[in-house]
């Protein structure tokens, strides 16, 4: 098979990307596989990093700055769709599959248009604009939530899950060598703190307003700043709390900082709800509100319903994320609860699932 995947711009559409190539590496090893992505865009240096070939497309969107450059836009579009056209040509994939992201929407609709077998994969509980102008266009639509027949044909809906990277799904380690691995007491709880690929200011700034009230209930922290808070908040953190906090911009090795987790603190992105569910962790989860539709609420709403996650706002999370952790330190049942409980949300099979999809798709007589 030759397979396109096109997609990126956050960790969430880049990450299940290369989960679904790698599985197509692993049980199909002939397939040839391209990436497309967007200029300037995180996909141009983790995809190549993954060991994956990807060519970029001029695609943006809007820019709420310099709004200048918003008028750049019908030009880069129409380059992108010409781009797009080339590299299909060049290229002849048997398939073309989607993760969202700037550059997925010119790819797949160019691929529609050649009438080259396409499938998208929906993250989120609220379908993003660009995966709903082209559900009409393509054949199949992997979706991880119930209920997206109110968006998307009902006839081409799948429901898989999100595809999640492998060392998450077949995690190796115990809590003690992940915790001798981060430099950390496999004996303390541990509370693992993210705020998705780019960092999260509220949930940074309602650790910090907790801290004290957290070091006095004998935890420690793997704190994921997020790059652009780093420097900030390790000169607004006590020095007497340093050898209980490990801070870092970025952490590679997720499966490790899960192992060590007994409460974890995160935004509703759909990759990391997908990673939450397979790790099984009790979770307090503060969506952004700062994405297009607010789709995180929606993510988070769909595991509260499940009594799978704590729920708290944007707004409210400076003055209620520390008491909400330690309620929930002091309530093991409740932890007990939610652990099971987002356990039963998790969708272990979707990478394979997703691939399955895409072979069917890749036969000559597909439909």
């Amino acid at each position: 098979m030759k397979i396109i995947i096109t997609g990126g711009g956050t960790g969430g559409h880049i990450y299940p990307a290369i989960a679904i190539a790698d599985h197509l590496q692993q049980t199909h090893p002939q397939t040839n596989l391209l990436f497309v992505g967007a200029e300037g865009k995180m996909e141009m240096q983790h995809v190549p990093a993954a060991g994956y070939p990807i060519l970029d497309l001029p695609i943006r969107g809007m820019q709420s700055h310099a709004r200048w450059q918003n008028l750049t836009i019908p030009w880069k579009l129409t380059v992108s769709l010409w781009k797009a056209y080339r590299i299909l040509q060049d290229y002849q994939p048997n398939v073309v599959v989607g993760t969202g992201g700037y550059a997925s929407a010119p790819t797949v609709y160019v691929a529609a248009l050649l009438g080259i077998p396409t499938l998208i994969q929906e993250q989120n509980a609220y379908a993003g604009l660009a995966n709903r102008w082209l559900a009409p266009r393509v054949r199949k639509i992997a979706v991880a939530y119930t209920g997206m027949d109110q968006y998307f044909p009902k006839e081409k809906i799948t429901l898989t899950g999100s595809p999640v990277r492998k060392d998450i799904m077949d995690p190796k380690a115990t809590k003690k060598v992940a915790c001798n691995h981060l430099s950390i007491s496999p004996k303390r709880t541990c509370l693992l703190i993210l705020g998705g690929s780019q960092g999260a200011h509220s949930i940074n700034q309602g650790i910090l307003t907790a801290l004290p009230k957290l070091m006095e209930q004998n935890v420690q922290l793997i704190w994921i700043t997020g790059p652009s808070y780093l420097a900030s908040v390790r000169t607004q953190i006590d020095p007497k709390f340093h050898p209980h906090i490990k801070t870092f911009a970025f952490v590679d090795r997720m499966d490790l900082a899960y192992a060590a987790a007994d409460i974890v603190v995160a935004r509703g992105g759909a990759l990391s709800i997908a990673e939450l569910c397979i790790a099984q962790k009790p979770t307090i989860l503060i969506p952004s509100p700062y994405v297009k539709a607010d789709h995180q609420t929606q993510n988070v709403k769909a595991l509260v319903a499940e009594q799978a996650a704590i729920h708290i706002t944007d707004s409210a999370a400076q003055q209620d994320l520390g008491p909400a952790i330690v309620n929930l330190l002091h309530d093991a049942d409740r932890r007990k609860t939610l652990a099971q409980n987002i356990k039963r949300l998790a969708k272990p099979n979707a990478t394979e699932d997703i691939v399955a999809l895409i072979q069917q798709l890749a036969e000559p007589h597909a439909a």
